[in-house]
């Protein structure tokens, strides 16, 4: 993965997101189920370890198991939309395919997310996503991802972004 995500300690429901971008990403790659790629984080890579209780090696020492599989799921489930959506908002001569792998996996989560009407608020998935851009890319990619979400949440949730 292209860095590692720097998230504050007792945040289990951003290393849910965290870990959802990490399975999203590994799914992918290595053309593993949405299912088995959720058996190998609940078993391997979600929890303390006592050797290392950070983010090295792709382990997210806090996260929320029950938000981690939820939004896995929800963001394979509904790949299509959410990648439809994707299309709609990035650059013609930018698609999706053309983007980093890593940041594709941050916005198909977060696409699922904002899927989910009002729960939580809009703000706060922005906001959480951006984070995570943070921690994982040093580049552009954070001030491209807050772009892409902004036109996703209005979207997918256009009543709750003209309540502001």
């Amino acid at each position: 993965m292209s860095g590692k995500a720097q998230i504050q300690r007792g945040r289990p429901r951003t290393g849910a997101r965290v870990a959802a971008v990490q399975a999203l990403f590994q799914s992918e790659q290595a053309g593993e189920s949405p299912e088995t790629v959720i058996e190998q984080f609940v078993r391997h890579r979600l929890g303390p370890n006592e050797a290392e209780e950070s983010f090295g090696e792709g382990r997210v020492p806090e996260a929320d198991v029950r938000l981690f599989a939820k939004l896995v799921r929800a963001a394979a489930s509904n790949i299509e939309p959410i990648d439809g959506a994707l299309a709609e908002v990035l650059a013609k001569d930018w698609p999706l395919e053309k983007l980093d792998p890593v940041l594709r996996a941050l916005l198909r989560a977060a696409g699922a997310e904002l899927m989910q009407k009002n729960d939580p608020p809009m703000r706060v998935v922005i906001n959480e996503y951006l984070d995570i851009a943070h921690g994982f890319f040093a580049g552009d990619e954070p001030k491209f991802a807050n772009g892409v979400l902004e036109a996703l949440a209005r979207k997918f949730r256009a009543d709750e972004f003209a309540r502001g």
